[in-house]
């Protein structure tokens, strides 16, 4: 398995783990400014990842990332239908 570093040199190793991405990312941006962030920050650190990795480890990444924010509008369009049921 390879390692990225993120800009203070934390490691993330790349083993698909898209949520131990998103995780690194919120720690790195989020919590280190305590909540004090813009999208800019955020945005920079993600290109500073992407930089570090092949065109695999990219394309393996985004699908990865296609797949649970379609899991993801797919819950809230059913939550937003649920909630429309119980009014009536």
């Amino acid at each position: 398995m390879r390692t990225i570093k993120t800009t203070s040199g934390a490691p993330i190793t790349l083993e698909g783990d898209l949520l131990a991405i998103m995780e690194a990312l919120y720690q790195e941006v989020t919590a280190k400014s305590e909540l004090e962030r813009s999208f800019e920050d955020m945005v920079k650190e993600i290109d500073h990842l992407i930089e570090q990795m092949d065109d695999g480890e990219r394309r393996a990444y985004l699908a990865e990332s296609l797949f649970l924010n379609t899991v993801k509008y797919e819950n809230d369009k059913l939550e937003a239908y649920m909630k429309r049921l119980t009014k009536k």
